[in-house]
Protein backbone atom coordinates (compact mmCIF):
# COMPACT_ATOMS: atom_id res chain seq x y z
CA UNK A 1 0.00 0.00 0.00
CA UNK A 2 2.50 2.30 1.00
CA UNK A 3 4.58 1.71 -2.23
CA UNK A 4 1.41 2.12 -4.68
CA UNK A 5 1.06 5.76 -2.83
CA UNK A 6 4.46 6.89 -3.54
CA UNK A 7 4.30 5.79 -7.38
CA UNK A 8 2.32 9.03 -8.30
CA UNK A 9 4.92 10.51 -6.87
CA UNK A 10 8.23 8.96 -7.77
CA UNK A 11 9.82 11.60 -10.33
CA UNK A 12 9.20 14.39 -8.13
CA UNK A 13 11.01 12.16 -5.40
CA UNK A 14 13.85 11.20 -7.97
CA UNK A 15 13.94 15.26 -8.76
CA UNK A 16 14.46 15.74 -5.35
CA UNK A 17 16.90 13.36 -4.44
CA UNK A 18 19.62 14.47 -7.20
CA UNK A 19 18.81 18.23 -6.16
CA UNK A 20 19.29 17.28 -2.64
CA UNK A 21 22.58 15.54 -3.60
CA UNK A 22 23.92 18.61 -5.18
CA UNK A 23 23.36 20.97 -2.54
CA UNK A 24 24.72 18.19 -0.39
CA UNK A 25 28.52 18.57 -2.20
CA UNK A 26 28.01 22.12 -2.74
CA UNK A 27 27.63 23.27 0.85
CA UNK A 28 30.26 21.45 1.98
CA UNK A 29 32.60 22.00 -0.96
CA UNK A 30 32.45 26.14 -0.74
CA UNK A 31 33.86 26.11 3.16
CA UNK A 32 36.35 23.22 2.69
CA UNK A 33 37.43 24.98 -0.92
CA UNK A 34 37.16 28.39 1.02
CA UNK A 35 39.09 27.84 4.21
CA UNK A 36 41.68 26.36 1.83
CA UNK A 37 41.80 30.17 -0.20
CA UNK A 38 42.43 31.13 3.41
CA UNK A 39 39.18 33.23 3.10
CA UNK A 40 38.32 34.92 6.45
CA UNK A 41 36.09 33.31 9.08
CA UNK A 42 33.78 35.60 8.47
CA UNK A 43 33.74 35.82 4.90
CA UNK A 44 32.82 32.19 5.46
CA UNK A 45 30.29 32.82 7.64
CA UNK A 46 28.71 35.24 4.91
CA UNK A 47 28.33 32.73 2.63
CA UNK A 48 25.68 30.54 4.59
CA UNK A 49 24.06 33.61 5.83
CA UNK A 50 23.71 34.90 2.27
CA UNK A 51 22.19 31.52 1.11
CA UNK A 52 19.49 31.69 3.33
CA UNK A 53 18.93 34.86 2.76
CA UNK A 54 18.24 34.14 -1.08
CA UNK A 55 16.35 31.49 -0.13
CA UNK A 56 14.23 33.45 2.14
CA UNK A 57 13.75 36.01 -0.72
CA UNK A 58 12.66 33.43 -3.10
CA UNK A 59 10.52 31.63 -0.54
CA UNK A 60 8.38 35.43 -0.82
CA UNK A 61 9.04 35.66 -4.68
CA UNK A 62 9.00 32.67 -6.19
CA UNK A 63 5.04 32.96 -6.27
CA UNK A 64 4.87 35.47 -8.71
CA UNK A 65 7.40 33.79 -10.93
CA UNK A 66 4.95 30.56 -10.90
CA UNK A 67 1.84 32.06 -11.64
CA UNK A 68 3.32 34.13 -14.98
CA UNK A 69 4.75 31.30 -16.67
CA UNK A 70 3.82 27.89 -14.44
CA UNK A 71 5.83 25.08 -12.04
CA UNK A 72 7.49 23.57 -14.94
CA UNK A 73 9.03 26.36 -16.23
CA UNK A 74 10.11 27.94 -12.79
CA UNK A 75 11.35 25.02 -12.51
CA UNK A 76 13.44 24.47 -15.20
CA UNK A 77 14.78 27.96 -15.26
CA UNK A 78 16.36 27.97 -11.57
CA UNK A 79 17.60 24.49 -11.97
CA UNK A 80 19.37 25.96 -15.16
CA UNK A 81 20.76 29.27 -12.83
CA UNK A 82 21.50 26.64 -9.96
CA UNK A 83 23.20 24.49 -12.46
CA UNK A 84 25.19 27.60 -13.79
CA UNK A 85 26.21 29.03 -9.95
CA UNK A 86 28.70 26.28 -8.74
CA UNK A 87 31.02 26.31 -11.83
CA UNK A 88 31.27 30.05 -11.74
CA UNK A 89 32.15 29.37 -7.86
CA UNK A 90 34.89 27.20 -9.75
CA UNK A 91 36.04 29.78 -12.22
CA UNK A 92 35.88 32.92 -10.11
CA UNK A 93 37.49 32.78 -6.17
CA UNK A 94 36.59 35.83 -4.46
CA UNK A 95 34.27 36.28 -0.94
CA UNK A 96 32.04 39.08 -2.91
CA UNK A 97 31.43 37.03 -6.48
CA UNK A 98 30.80 33.78 -3.90
CA UNK A 99 28.44 35.33 -1.56
CA UNK A 100 26.42 36.78 -4.78
CA UNK A 101 26.27 33.39 -6.05
CA UNK A 102 25.42 31.83 -2.70
CA UNK A 103 22.13 34.21 -2.28
CA UNK A 104 21.36 33.48 -6.14
CA UNK A 105 21.38 29.54 -4.92
CA UNK A 106 19.37 30.14 -2.24
CA UNK A 107 17.07 31.50 -4.42
CA UNK A 108 16.75 29.65 -7.15
CA UNK A 109 16.34 26.25 -4.23
CA UNK A 110 13.32 27.86 -2.82
CA UNK A 111 11.70 27.95 -5.89
CA UNK A 112 12.83 24.24 -6.33
CA UNK A 113 11.67 23.03 -3.13
CA UNK A 114 8.10 25.31 -3.84
CA UNK A 115 7.69 23.41 -7.07
CA UNK A 116 8.25 19.93 -5.32
CA UNK A 117 6.25 20.32 -2.29
CA UNK A 118 3.30 22.01 -3.38
CA UNK A 119 3.09 19.00 -6.39
CA UNK A 120 4.06 16.00 -3.47
CA UNK A 121 0.93 18.43 -1.98
CA UNK A 122 -1.28 17.76 -5.05
CA UNK A 123 -0.51 14.33 -5.43
CA UNK A 124 -1.15 13.27 -1.48
CA UNK A 125 -3.98 12.73 0.68
CA UNK A 126 -5.00 13.35 4.40
CA UNK A 127 -4.50 9.60 4.63
CA UNK A 128 -0.91 9.06 2.96
CA UNK A 129 0.17 13.00 3.46
CA UNK A 130 2.03 12.27 6.21
CA UNK A 131 3.76 8.91 4.86
CA UNK A 132 4.58 10.65 1.76
CA UNK A 133 6.03 13.83 3.56
CA UNK A 134 8.11 11.23 6.00
CA UNK A 135 9.54 10.00 2.82
CA UNK A 136 10.42 13.24 1.07
CA UNK A 137 11.94 14.38 4.91
CA UNK A 138 14.18 11.06 4.93
CA UNK A 139 15.13 11.16 1.10
CA UNK A 140 16.34 14.81 2.24
CA UNK A 141 18.58 14.12 4.84
CA UNK A 142 20.39 11.05 3.39
CA UNK A 143 20.98 12.61 -0.36
CA UNK A 144 22.58 15.85 1.16
CA UNK A 145 24.64 13.08 3.07
CA UNK A 146 25.18 11.38 0.09
CA UNK A 147 26.27 14.18 -1.45
CA UNK A 148 28.87 15.86 1.46
CA UNK A 149 30.36 12.13 0.80
CA UNK A 150 31.11 13.34 -2.87
CA UNK A 151 33.77 15.68 -2.07
CA UNK A 152 36.21 12.74 -1.33
CA UNK A 153 35.67 12.26 -5.41
CA UNK A 154 38.41 14.61 -5.77
CA UNK A 155 40.98 17.20 -4.76
CA UNK A 156 38.63 20.15 -3.29
CA UNK A 157 41.20 22.67 -5.21
CA UNK A 158 40.33 21.32 -8.10
CA UNK A 159 37.34 22.11 -10.90
CA UNK A 160 36.01 18.84 -11.06
CA UNK A 161 33.94 18.88 -7.62
CA UNK A 162 32.29 22.26 -8.83
CA UNK A 163 31.48 20.40 -12.14
CA UNK A 164 29.83 17.20 -10.19
CA UNK A 165 27.38 19.86 -8.87
CA UNK A 166 26.71 21.20 -11.51
CA UNK A 167 25.70 17.90 -13.62
CA UNK A 168 23.32 16.85 -10.37
CA UNK A 169 21.79 20.33 -10.68
CA UNK A 170 20.85 19.55 -14.62
CA UNK A 171 20.01 16.18 -14.67
CA UNK A 172 17.06 16.73 -11.48
CA UNK A 173 15.89 18.60 -13.74
CA UNK A 174 15.08 15.77 -15.80
CA UNK A 175 11.95 14.00 -14.40
CA UNK A 176 9.98 16.94 -13.65
CA UNK A 177 10.80 18.32 -17.09
CA UNK A 178 9.33 14.52 -18.54
CA UNK A 179 6.26 14.25 -15.83
CA UNK A 180 3.27 14.20 -17.35
CA UNK A 181 1.69 15.21 -14.09
CA UNK A 182 -0.79 17.99 -13.69
CA UNK A 183 0.66 21.54 -12.26
CA UNK A 184 -0.40 21.93 -8.71
CA UNK A 185 -3.96 24.02 -8.06
CA UNK A 186 -3.45 27.55 -6.92
CA UNK A 187 -4.00 27.59 -3.25
CA UNK A 188 -6.97 29.93 -1.32
CA UNK A 189 -5.35 33.68 -0.19
CA UNK A 190 -3.59 33.58 3.46
CA UNK A 191 -2.03 36.08 5.12
CA UNK A 192 1.30 35.61 7.46
CA UNK A 193 1.70 37.92 10.39
CA UNK A 194 4.70 36.95 12.65
CA UNK A 195 3.36 38.50 15.36
CA UNK A 196 -0.15 36.81 15.36
CA UNK A 197 2.08 33.54 15.23
CA UNK A 198 4.23 34.86 18.57
CA UNK A 199 0.65 35.48 20.54
CA UNK A 200 0.32 31.95 19.45
CA UNK A 201 3.05 30.31 20.44
CA UNK A 202 5.93 32.36 22.09
CA UNK A 203 7.73 29.25 22.72
CA UNK A 204 7.50 27.46 18.69
CA UNK A 205 8.03 31.20 17.43
CA UNK A 206 11.09 31.49 19.58
CA UNK A 207 11.99 27.88 19.22
CA UNK A 208 12.34 28.05 15.67
CA UNK A 209 14.71 31.28 15.48
CA UNK A 210 16.91 29.76 17.63
CA UNK A 211 16.76 26.44 15.82
CA UNK A 212 17.64 28.81 12.63
CA UNK A 213 20.51 30.20 14.40
CA UNK A 214 22.05 27.13 15.66
CA UNK A 215 21.14 25.07 11.96
CA UNK A 216 22.25 28.24 10.57
CA UNK A 217 25.69 28.20 11.77
CA UNK A 218 26.31 24.35 11.15
CA UNK A 219 25.07 24.52 7.57
CA UNK A 220 27.76 27.49 7.20
CA UNK A 221 30.90 27.02 9.16
CA UNK A 222 30.60 23.08 10.42
CA UNK A 223 33.52 22.23 7.07
CA UNK A 224 35.27 24.84 8.76
CA UNK A 225 35.88 23.25 12.12
CA UNK A 226 36.44 19.77 10.69
CA UNK A 227 39.20 21.27 8.04
CA UNK A 228 40.54 22.70 11.52
CA UNK A 229 40.23 19.58 13.81
CA UNK A 230 41.06 17.08 10.81
CA UNK A 231 42.17 16.75 7.47
CA UNK A 232 40.09 19.17 5.40
CA UNK A 233 38.49 16.88 2.84
CA UNK A 234 38.20 13.45 4.47
CA UNK A 235 37.02 15.16 7.59
CA UNK A 236 34.15 17.63 6.19
CA UNK A 237 32.98 14.98 4.66
CA UNK A 238 32.56 12.41 7.05
CA UNK A 239 31.38 14.67 9.85
CA UNK A 240 28.96 16.13 7.78
CA UNK A 241 27.82 13.10 6.92
CA UNK A 242 27.34 11.56 10.58
CA UNK A 243 25.45 14.62 11.33
CA UNK A 244 23.14 14.42 8.58
CA UNK A 245 22.46 10.63 9.15
CA UNK A 246 22.23 11.11 13.04
CA UNK A 247 19.73 13.78 12.25
CA UNK A 248 17.80 11.07 9.65
CA UNK A 249 17.45 8.38 12.39
CA UNK A 250 16.29 9.82 15.16
CA UNK A 251 13.87 12.22 13.26
CA UNK A 252 10.85 9.99 13.65
CA UNK A 253 11.46 8.24 17.01
CA UNK A 254 11.94 11.89 18.41
CA UNK A 255 8.84 13.29 16.92
CA UNK A 256 6.77 10.12 18.34
CA UNK A 257 8.49 10.73 22.11
CA UNK A 258 6.77 14.34 21.83
CA UNK A 259 3.57 12.98 20.97
CA UNK A 260 3.57 10.40 23.73
CA UNK A 261 5.54 12.74 26.53
CA UNK A 262 4.55 16.28 25.48
CA UNK A 263 6.71 18.50 23.28
CA UNK A 264 7.81 20.89 25.83
CA UNK A 265 9.19 17.98 27.68
CA UNK A 266 11.13 16.53 24.54
CA UNK A 267 11.94 20.22 23.06
CA UNK A 268 13.60 20.40 26.51
CA UNK A 269 15.49 17.36 26.72
CA UNK A 270 16.54 17.52 22.95
CA UNK A 271 18.39 20.83 23.91
CA UNK A 272 20.12 19.37 26.69
CA UNK A 273 21.52 16.93 25.09
CA UNK A 274 22.22 18.72 21.77
CA UNK A 275 24.36 21.50 24.22
CA UNK A 276 25.97 18.61 26.04
CA UNK A 277 27.16 17.26 22.33
CA UNK A 278 28.37 20.89 21.09
CA UNK A 279 30.38 21.39 24.33
CA UNK A 280 32.01 18.07 24.02
CA UNK A 281 32.46 18.85 20.31
CA UNK A 282 33.98 22.37 21.29
CA UNK A 283 35.94 21.16 24.88
CA UNK A 284 36.83 17.10 23.94
CA UNK A 285 38.24 17.11 20.59
CA UNK A 286 42.05 17.05 21.48
CA UNK A 287 40.83 13.51 23.04
CA UNK A 288 39.10 12.27 20.61
CA UNK A 289 40.21 10.52 17.11
CA UNK A 290 39.00 10.67 14.01
CA UNK A 291 36.29 8.16 13.93
CA UNK A 292 35.37 10.07 17.97
CA UNK A 293 35.54 13.26 16.40
CA UNK A 294 32.66 11.59 13.48
CA UNK A 295 30.50 9.64 16.09
CA UNK A 296 30.09 12.53 18.04
CA UNK A 297 29.13 14.35 15.15
CA UNK A 298 26.55 12.51 14.38
CA UNK A 299 24.96 12.56 17.62
CA UNK A 300 25.05 16.28 17.47
CA UNK A 301 23.04 16.09 14.71
CA UNK A 302 20.80 13.69 16.03
CA UNK A 303 19.52 15.59 18.98
CA UNK A 304 19.75 19.14 16.55
CA UNK A 305 18.11 18.62 13.47
CA UNK A 306 14.74 17.00 14.73
CA UNK A 307 14.35 20.27 16.95
CA UNK A 308 12.48 21.93 13.79
CA UNK A 309 9.93 19.46 13.65
CA UNK A 310 9.12 19.54 17.15
CA UNK A 311 8.91 23.53 17.59
CA UNK A 312 6.82 23.35 14.34
CA UNK A 313 4.34 20.69 16.27
CA UNK A 314 4.58 22.65 19.57
CA UNK A 315 3.62 25.66 17.57
CA UNK A 316 0.66 24.07 15.37
CA UNK A 317 -0.96 22.38 18.31
CA UNK A 318 -2.26 25.63 19.46
CA UNK A 319 -2.95 26.46 15.66
CA UNK A 320 -6.65 25.89 14.42
CA UNK A 321 -7.17 23.37 11.34
CA UNK A 322 -7.61 25.88 8.75
CA UNK A 323 -3.88 27.44 10.30
CA UNK A 324 -1.50 24.81 9.91
CA UNK A 325 -0.07 25.93 6.58
CA UNK A 326 0.25 29.89 7.58
CA UNK A 327 1.43 28.71 11.11
CA UNK A 328 4.33 26.52 9.03
CA UNK A 329 4.75 29.21 6.89
CA UNK A 330 5.33 32.11 9.40
CA UNK A 331 7.91 29.39 11.61
CA UNK A 332 9.86 28.67 8.19
CA UNK A 333 9.92 33.05 7.81
CA UNK A 334 11.38 32.87 11.61
CA UNK A 335 13.72 29.68 11.13
CA UNK A 336 15.16 31.38 8.09
CA UNK A 337 15.77 35.05 9.92
CA UNK A 338 17.79 32.84 12.37
CA UNK A 339 19.95 31.18 9.73
CA UNK A 340 20.77 34.39 8.65
CA UNK A 341 22.29 35.89 11.83
CA UNK A 342 23.34 32.18 13.21
CA UNK A 343 26.48 32.00 10.57
CA UNK A 344 27.50 35.74 11.26
CA UNK A 345 27.33 35.48 14.98
CA UNK A 346 29.34 32.09 15.34
CA UNK A 347 31.95 33.40 12.70
CA UNK A 348 32.70 36.52 15.14
CA UNK A 349 32.86 33.48 17.97
CA UNK A 350 35.34 31.37 15.87
CA UNK A 351 37.27 34.54 15.18
CA UNK A 352 38.22 35.42 18.90
CA UNK A 353 37.99 31.64 20.05
CA UNK A 354 38.65 29.49 17.50
CA UNK A 355 37.05 26.35 15.45
CA UNK A 356 35.35 24.93 18.81
CA UNK A 357 33.71 28.41 18.69
CA UNK A 358 31.13 27.00 16.34
CA UNK A 359 30.01 24.17 19.09
CA UNK A 360 29.89 26.53 22.00
CA UNK A 361 27.47 28.90 19.98
CA UNK A 362 25.10 26.27 19.68
CA UNK A 363 25.35 25.39 23.30
CA UNK A 364 24.70 28.78 24.27
CA UNK A 365 21.75 28.75 21.74
CA UNK A 366 20.36 25.66 22.83
CA UNK A 367 20.83 26.60 26.59
CA UNK A 368 19.03 30.01 25.79
CA UNK A 369 15.98 27.91 24.29
CA UNK A 370 15.66 25.91 27.23
CA UNK A 371 15.46 29.09 29.79
CA UNK A 372 13.04 30.37 27.37
CA UNK A 373 10.74 27.10 28.03
CA UNK A 374 11.40 26.71 31.09
CA UNK A 375 10.25 30.80 31.67
CA UNK A 376 7.15 30.33 29.55
CA UNK A 377 5.92 27.22 31.70
CA UNK A 378 6.36 29.24 34.87
CA UNK A 379 4.65 32.04 33.59
CA UNK A 380 1.60 30.83 32.09
CA UNK A 381 1.91 26.52 32.85
CA UNK A 382 0.06 26.57 29.52
CA UNK A 383 0.22 22.67 27.86
CA UNK A 384 -2.35 22.11 24.19
CA UNK A 385 -5.02 19.64 25.29
CA UNK A 386 -5.21 17.97 21.88
CA UNK A 387 -1.93 18.40 20.61
CA UNK A 388 -1.43 17.18 16.91
CA UNK A 389 0.06 14.17 15.59
CA UNK A 390 3.65 14.62 14.52
CA UNK A 391 3.23 13.11 11.58
CA UNK A 392 0.49 15.78 10.66
CA UNK A 393 2.70 18.46 12.21
CA UNK A 394 5.69 17.53 9.72
CA UNK A 395 3.70 17.47 6.94
CA UNK A 396 2.18 20.99 7.77
CA UNK A 397 6.14 21.91 7.67
CA UNK A 398 6.90 20.72 4.75
CA UNK A 399 3.84 22.42 2.65
CA UNK A 400 4.89 26.02 4.29
CA UNK A 401 6.16 26.71 0.76
CA UNK A 402 2.92 27.19 -0.37
CA UNK A 403 1.68 30.15 1.20
CA UNK A 404 4.54 31.96 -0.59
CA UNK A 405 2.72 31.02 -3.37
CA UNK A 406 -0.13 33.01 -1.53
CA UNK A 407 0.88 35.70 -0.23
CA UNK A 408 1.56 37.35 -3.76
CA UNK A 409 -1.92 37.05 -4.44
CA UNK A 410 -3.16 39.61 -2.06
Amino acid sequence: MHIRALAPVATLLLSAAILLAGQGLQGTLLPVRASLEHFSTFSIGSFGAAYFFGFTVGCLKSGELLRRVGHIRVFLAMSAIASAAPLVHGLIIGPIVWGVLRFLTGFCLAALYIVIESWLNERSTNANRGMIFATYSMITLTMMAAGQMMTLLYNPLGLQLFVITSVLFSIGAVPIALSSALSPAQPASTETNIRDLFSLSPSGTVGCFAVGMANGAFWGLAPVYAAAVGDPAKMAAWFMAAAVIGGAILQWPLGLLSDALGRRKMLVAVCILGAGAGVALAMLVPHLGFTGIVLLGGVWGAFAFPMYSIVVAYANDYAEHDEYVKVSAGLLLVYGLGAIIGPFASSALITLRGADGLFLFTAAVHLLLIGFVTYRFIKEGTQADQPIAFGDALSSAQTASLVYEEEMQD
